[in-house]
């Protein structure tokens, strides 16, 4: 079910580029990236009328001109938003589906709705699982937080799911407990969600742990790669690569 994720790259929240006009997890960029070819990996928070929306942030002000949290705004008011360094507003994934229709892979990150990648999870998850409903193209779901993909095993059993995965450093998890990210860091819960794949940091792709994984049949893709020197490298472990900056 995978196999269509390991053909072209996958570019990392939309094929973006801000001095073109094409600002991260837009329909701009997901346009370019489909008439260039690549797969898309995108990004989904939930609105305050529980509508997932392709957005990566929780907070606004640094992909757009409005301050706050997405999930204090309707989906109404998130599409009258406008994207900075763009002219365009966030889409709901609903529209975003329409618009790539099965045309090229699309890689799903549902970001965190805990805040502390805990149990606190379930209404993101089974809005996504319903917008993906009748979905007739390659999809699949993923997330840093495990309870997040158990939850797409319950409501979506039949789509690929894996897990964001990360050496989860408490430099870059300041807002997550140091023994939940000790306890994330060694991938427990790939068996326990029925995972198929997991997506790396690639500065640690040389981890045993990946090792072990992609030993047993997991897919192994990574992000975010950001040079063709990178992508060399990358490559010599993994399946697939999510990329910015350049073109893969």
């Amino acid at each position: 079910m995978l196999d269509a994720f390991k053909k072209a790259p996958l570019a990392h929240r939309t094929l973006h580029n801000v001095r073109l006009g094409r600002p991260e997890n837009s329909v701009s960029g997901a346009r370019a990236a489909m008439a260039a070819g690549y797969g898309l990996e995108i990004d989904l928070q939930l609105s305050s009328d529980d509508v997932p929306m392709v957005f990566h942030d929780d907070i606004l002000q640094r992909l757009t001109r409005h301050y706050g949290l997405v999930r204090d705004h309707t989906s109404a008011e998130l599409e009258d938003m406008r994207l900075s360094h763009g002219n365009e507003g966030i889409p709901t994934f609903a529209a975003f589906l329409e618009l790539v229709a099965g045309q090229v892979p699309l890689l799903v990150e549902i970001k965190d709705q805990d805040g502390a990648l805990g149990v606190n999870t379930g209404e993101m998850e089974r809005a996504v699982c319903a917008d993906l409903m009748g979905y007739n193209g390659a999809v699949a779901l993923m997330s840093f937080n495990p309870h997040s993909v158990a939850k797409c095993a319950e409501f979506a059993p039949d789509i690929p799911r894996g897990l964001v995965t990360d050496p989860f450093l408490a430099d870059d998890w300041p807002d997550v407990d140091a023994a939940r990210l000790a306890e994330l860091a060694g991938i427990p819960d790939y068996d326990r969600v029925g995972a198929s794949f997991i997506s790396h940091n690639v500065n640690d792709l040389g981890s045993r742990r990946v090792a072990d994984l992609k030993s047993a049949g997991a897919a192994v893709f990574c992000w975010t790669v950001k040079s063709p020197e990178q992508e060399s490298e990358a490559r010599r472990i993994v399946d697939n690569v999510t990329f910015e900056g350049y073109l893969a």
